[in-house]
Order: structure tokens, then sequence, then C-alpha cells
């Protein structure tokens, strides 16, 4: 599988267990505190999975700026945090910058090739 679905995947399971902690109430209540586990599981095995194909920082900014998008959005669509215009428009630029991420990626040489053996 692509790492960068792989790393999306977890961002999405990264907004989801940040959700269900905060739905937690301290982890009191068990439905969400179960969620919160396993989506927990899920986020972090996926991030270290993605993190052996793309470099940890890169990886990581995604992964959390994926997450923090999508529990931001949710929180605004479901009453629990207040929407703005300032607000959407810095998810907005946030969004932008993963991408920015991944499109700025150096390219790997191709094996075989000089530069990839280190003699070019």
């Amino acid at each position: 599988m692509n790492p960068w679905l792989i790393l999306v995947l977890s961002g999405i399971f990264e907004a989801v267990w940040a959700t269900a902690l905060g739905a937690s109430n301290g982890l009191t209540i068990l439905a969400p505190s179960i969620v919160f586990l396993v989506a927990l599981v899920v986020s972090t095995i996926g991030l270290a999975i993605a993190m052996t194909s793309i470099p940890t920082a890169t990886a990581y900014a995604v992964w959390t700026g994926i997450g923090a998008s999508l529990t931001v959005v949710w929180a605004m669509l479901t009453g629990g945090e207040p929407f703005s215009v300032i607000r959407l428009t810095l998810i907005v630029i946030l969004i932008a910058c993963i991408i920015g991420l991944k499109a700025s990626e150096p390219g790997r040489p191709k094996e075989g090739t000089e530069a990839a053996r280190g003699t070019g």
C-alpha cells in the first residue's frame, strides 16, 4: 500500500481518537474510551509504517496537520467549536501546507542510475 495513503488514513484516525478522547470525559465513558484506544493504536501503527518511506519530520507534520484539521472541522460542524470564516481560512491554509509538503518531497533516484549508486 502507498505510504502516503497510509499516512492520510492514519491522520484521519488521529482525528477520530482526538474527538473520542474529548467525548470520553477523561476516559470515564466506556464507548468513546474504546474508540479512542482503538483509533490511537491504528493511527500510530499507520504513522510508523508510513515513516519507513516518508521522512520523519514530514510524516509527523502531515499526520498532525490532517488530524488537527479534521478535528477542528468536525467540532465546528457538530457545534463543539465556533465557526468563523477566519478559522476555516486557516484550516484551508494548513491543508495547503500539508499538500505542499507532499509536492515538495524530493524525488528518489531510480535504481540502477548513477545517482542511486552514489557514483554520479
